[in-house]
């Protein structure tokens, strides 16, 4: 049995090969091998990987899964159009020549760029491929679930609850009933999206700009959001008034003038952010720093909001199901503020989180889905890591060297001495990155394709900020620690227990007396963590293990490794790019570390 799954057209396309007990043989997005971020296009590439690594050939597969229901996502773009023309006419426009083009012909275009019958072809409910995603990929029996993202078909928003048959039992089945569901245009992550473009960032790409800038103000607009945004803490409804909204009818705007009244003047793209807590040495430049804090104040307005949302509609869910455990996706589930508050603010004990919860977790969700709801197999995997994407030998990897006439140390057998040495260099304030193994599956660098540096202090933060990484230096980095110590510096009970943070997906209080040991990865006091052991990834866990054995801080910062703009780096060529053109002084390509200057 080999069921491919896929997502694309939308947002980050993407494909997954699931094998006969259910488990991802491999997974990556299509932007990891064309190069453009948050590619949308037909994922051929991610597909002809996966092929590959299973040697497999489309006319193999059994079944091939969309995430969604075009016909049903068309209907809604065609009646929103309809209902709010003539100021959608682009949207009317645009909605034809794209969907004539090859949204609807979906069926088609997967049957022949993949190689299969056109009966092997199914689609599965956009919301349905989210849920499937997290719970088949948990290791929980049984759970509530709660999906959210900017819209589906129709749907925005699903509350549901979900059980299962393991292999070897003779009772039971799979089952993900979503019971109660949120329609457009009312939607929590269309409403974030709308302040994420006020703030001055693109739509779907910088929300997680907009949480790094809220701890550095106050939610001092909670009666204004309360004009656009209403909740029913009895069964977890909501309205967005959609008098200040203009993404229902426009292609290029999510908000309107009666937005801009209320909020004031919206921040200049690429402007320049800072706030007495950010860079105290320029208070005299007032009116700026002013204007400045207002944003902050804005963008920690709306985040507590989604919160406070996401906080009711999970105490319902669990009002409602009696479920101890939750399972969460669609791309607000990446808001790991939230997730934290919902952990510890609801009556759930433990949280799952699909790692790729946004649009590209669609293409595993719809593999699980099939596999275990349409046949009905029982369940016998749960997600063990991330690392589901392309590797690359040894002998590839110096041939890549061999070319470029790079010298370089081959370590071969001797890792520990290389871990050792890497060790030892990240005391020494040298940044390093870190390419081994299969590269990772969703958004986040988890030790495989990460640019790893020492935690201590706030100076390494501003290092690779502004030579590294030239992104906006208001923006965290992500503290990896060893899952047995997590506890001493964390404020996250039974934190070794959870999955989440080992996916970083979930932002914890850091204690404060470890605050300034860690200077580099405390945002306004607060962590990103991912929590990591030995038998997952040995040699990522050797380097963190080492570094704290010397210093006696148990942990690194961690960061994607990629320039901004780009995706994650793929291969040793797009390594060795991205080391050339900025600062990092370090490059380990397996056991092979080229050092700059050597």
């Amino acid at each position: 049995m080999a069921i491919l799954g896929i997502s694309c057209f939308y947002h980050d396309a993407a494909a997954a090969l699931i094998g006969d007990d259910g488990a991802i043989i491999a997974a990556a997005m299509e932007e990891r091998f064309s190069r453009k971020k948050h590619d949308n296009s037909f994922p051929k590439k991610a597909i002809e990987f996966c092929l590959r690594y299973a040697h497999l050939k489309g006319e193999d597969l059994d079944y091939v899964v969309f995430y969604e229901k075009p016909l049903v996502k068309f209907e809604r773009i065609l009646l929103t159009a309809l209902n709010t023309f003539p100021r959608s006419a682009d949207v009317w426009r645009d909605a034809m020549t794209n969907w004539l083009k090859d949204k609807l012909w979906i069926k088609s275009i997967i049957a022949k760029e993949v190689g299969v019958k056109s009966d092997k072809v199914l689609f599965c409910d956009h919301h349905m491929s989210h849920a499937a995603s997290a719970f088949f990929a948990s290791p929980f029996r049984d759970a509530a679930v709660l999906t959210v993202d900017g819209v589906g078909e129709w749907t925005t928003t699903t509350l549901g609850v979900a059980e299962s048959i393991w292999a070897g039992e003779s009772a039971g089945r799979n089952h993900i009933n979503l019971y109660r569901e949120q329609r457009f245009p009312h939607s929590i992550g269309l409403l974030y999206s709308a302040f994420t473009a006020y703030l001055g960032f693109r739509v779907n790409n910088g929300e997680y700009k907009v949480m790094g800038m809220a701890p550095y103000g106050e939610p001092r607009f909670q009666d204004k959001m309360a004009k656009l945004f209403q909740i029913n803490a009895s069964d977890g409804g909501f309205a967005l008034n959609m008098d200040y909204f203009s993404f229902h009818h426009s292609t290029h705007s999510t908000f309107n003038e009666r937005f801009v009244d209320l909020f004031g003047e919206p921040r200049g793209a690429e402007s320049d952010f800072f706030t007495m807590a950010t860079n105290p040495e320029r208070a005299g430049e007032k009116g700026a720093m002013a204007e400045n804090q207002r944003f902050a104040d804005i963008a920690a307005s709306i985040q507590r909001v989604t919160e406070d949302a996401l906080i009711t509609i999970a105490n319902v869910l669990h009002r409602e199901t009696g479920k101890s455990k939750l399972v969460m996706a669609g791309g607000v589930a990446l808001n790991t503020k939230a997730n934290y508050r919902i952990l510890n603010e609801t009556p759930f004990e433990e949280i799952y989180i699909q790692p790729a919860a946004g649009d590209d977790g669609g293409a595993v969700g719809a593999a699980l889905w099939a596999h275990h709801m349409v046949l009905g197999k029982p369940r016998s995997w749960v997600m063990p890591h991330a690392y589901w994407g392309e590797e690359y030998s040894d002998a590839e990897i110096r041939a890549f060297l061999a070319d470029k006439g790079v010298a370089y140390t081959d370590y071969g057998s001797r890792e520990d001495q290389m871990l050792d040495m890497l060790a030892e260099r990240l005391t020494r304030k040298k940044v390093i990155g870190f390419f081994q193994g299969r590269f990772e599956w969703g958004p986040r660098a988890l030790g495989n394709r990460s640019i790893l540096a020492d935690p201590r202090s706030e100076e390494m933060k501003e290092v690779v900020n502004t030579k590294i990484k030239f992104r906006e230096p208001f923006r965290p980095f992500a503290p990896v620690i060893l899952r047995d110590r997590a506890t001493e510096y964390f404020n996250y009970a039974a934190v070794s227990e959870h999955e989440a943070p080992r996916y970083m997906l979930m932002v914890s209080p850091i204690h404060a007396d470890k605050q300034d040991k860690i200077q580099a990865v405390c945002h306004q006091g607060t962590g990103r963590l991912q929590t990591i052991e030995r038998e997952t990834n040995p040699r990522y866990y050797g380097v963190v293990e080492r570094f704290g054995q010397i210093t006696g801080v148990p942990v690194l910062l961690n960061t994607s490794f990629n320039l901004r703009g780009e995706p994650i780096v793929t291969s040793p060529r797009d390594a060795w790019n991205t080391f050339q053109n900025s600062d990092i002084d370090i490059l380990v390509l397996g056991t092979h570390v080229v050092e700059k200057g050597s």
